[in-house]
């Protein structure tokens, strides 16, 4: 941006009020821009109205900031004892009568007066435009200030939010902490309690028998023959019954207490937590297989079964994560498997699905760990895909054939008068619907012909709908 010259800032800082340069009779109110006189509110009004000046600009002193403002003429900064007079077209510029002599020569010039109008009123259209660009400045600078203050609004409000959901999250794994805690401690006293009882009665049983035997021992050592005779019956009675109480030969219970920190433990205090202690040992003993199409399928058809995984004391595991194995093995050809899909449902079932290419017996292994489950193995009977009824389900040729003689029946059924196929009323089918391809009379039945091989075969087996 152009800077004004020196002596015109320097004029324009230690410009003071001064007489009307009019009237000389009022203090100067206003200044314009064009002329460069001082005017007093009277003339200032007059300087508008008139017809030479009325394009001229008029300010006021205390917002005058133009170097036309001072009240003096300005001098050529090239040549000083000239006033600056001219206005140069094509180096807009203002300059004297020698610079126009000089190097302005060929240059278009004019004087002040006779051009100010034009470039004052562009310089007003540049400050309108300024002026707008400073509201919507100041517009946005305040949108700015606000949303400065909203986002640190927002922002203290999402840290109260987070802060208490923390604290909340805090205290539920707290509250987890304490449960899983407890819970431990009461699967600790459970086995130390099984162990105890178990250990009493081992006790117990081996102090019978420890006694049994010194007695027994002593009998034979120091009893006659008589003695040994008289309680041969009592004792061999006493140690009978103690050789046949039933003990385990190991601990009631096992040391298998683990915890899963990844493991889904439902919600507290309304949120979820992850966590759970496993105690539950599998025994694929106990494990069952359930499904309709457990031993029986079709061919090119999607079937499966559902694997249910318990513990050794029967109960169901409630959780996945276990190796499944399946083998499906058809029984007569080799290198003929049908590959099996096993989906971990995460609550301690399987879904096992599979797709048979051909029929047969197959043989179906399912193993937990390396080892059976119950049921395993057990064999699987594919049948052939189900056969589509080629013909129409009618209740005889006469009525869907709209009475044709030559159309028959696979029910092989036949009409008096010459016709082939069957009618109301004729043996085998009495009235009611049946497919005429092969004479089954449930509508969703299974076909019990082959497709046919040729037209005319069609032909004999198929008959004209309703």
């Amino acid at each position: 941006v152009g800077q004004l010259p020196p002596d015109c800032l320097a004029r324009s800082r230690a410009g003071t009020a001064a007489g009307c340069d009019l009237c000389a009779d009022g203090a100067a109110a206003g200044q314009c821009l064009s002329c460069g006189v001082r005017l007093c509110r009277f003339c200032c009004r007059a300087h508008r109205r008139q017809k030479k000046t009325a394009s001229h600009a008029v300010t006021e002193l205390e917002s005058t900031r133009d170097c036309s403002q001072a009240g003096k003429p300005l001098l050529c900064p090239s040549h000083p004892t000239e006033e600056l007079q001219l206005f140069c077209e094509q180096c807009d510029q203002p300059v004297c009568r020698d610079c126009v002599l000089g190097r302005h020569r060929q240059h278009p010039c004019d004087f002040t007066g006779n051009v100010i109008h034009r470039h004052g009123d562009a310089l007003r259209e540049l400050l309108k435009s300024s002026q707008q660009h400073m509201d919507t400045l100041e517009d946005v600078l305040s949108q700015v200030d606000e949303m400065g203050s909203a986002v640190r609004s927002r922002a203290e409000a999402v840290a109260a939010e987070i802060c208490l959901f923390a604290r909340g999250y805090v205290k539920a794994i707290e509250e987890h902490r304490d449960r899983l805690l407890k819970q431990l401690e009461d699967l600790k006293v459970q086995k130390e309690n099984l162990l105890h009882l178990q250990k009493a009665q081992l006790q117990q049983l081996l102090l019978d028998m420890r006694t049994g035997v010194e007695f027994t021992e002593h009998l034979l050592m120091s009893g006659s023959d008589v003695e040994i005779l008289i309680t041969k019956g009592v004792v061999s009675s006493r140690l009978t019954k103690l050789n046949s109480v039933a003990y385990s030969t190991h601990p009631s219970v096992d040391d298998r207490i683990q915890f899963s920190p990844y493991e889904r433990a439902g919600q507290c205090c309304g949120y979820e937590v992850f966590g759970a202690i496993l105690n539950k040992a599998i025994d694929p003993a106990r494990c069952t297989l359930h499904g309709e199409d457990l031993h029986s399928a079709r061919q090119n058809q999607l079937s499966g079964f559902t694997l249910l995984c318990r513990d050794t004391t029967g109960e169901r595991m409630g959780r996945g994560g276990e190796t499944v194995r399946v083998t499906i093995t058809h029984k007569d050809k080799r290198d003929c498997a049908v590959k099996a899909t096993v989906c971990d449902n995460g609550d301690g079932t399987y879904c096992i699905s599979y797709s048979p290419e051909e029929p047969g017996l197959y043989a179906v292994c399912v193993c937990v760990k390396g080892q059976h489950v119950q049921g395993s193995p057990f064999t699987l009977m594919v049948k052939h895909k189900f056969r589509e009824h080629q013909g129409v389900f009618h209740c005889c040729t006469f009525c869907s054939s709209g009475g044709q003689k030559a159309a028959r029946c696979a029910c092989g059924g036949t009409m008096p008068g010459g016709y082939q196929g069957c009618g109301h009323g004729h043996k085998g089918h009495p009235g009611c619907h049946h497919w005429s391809c092969c004479g089954q009379v449930k509508e969703n039945s299974e076909c019990l012909c082959g497709p046919p091989s040729d037209t005319s075969q069609r032909s004999l087996l198929r008959t004209v709908a309703l």
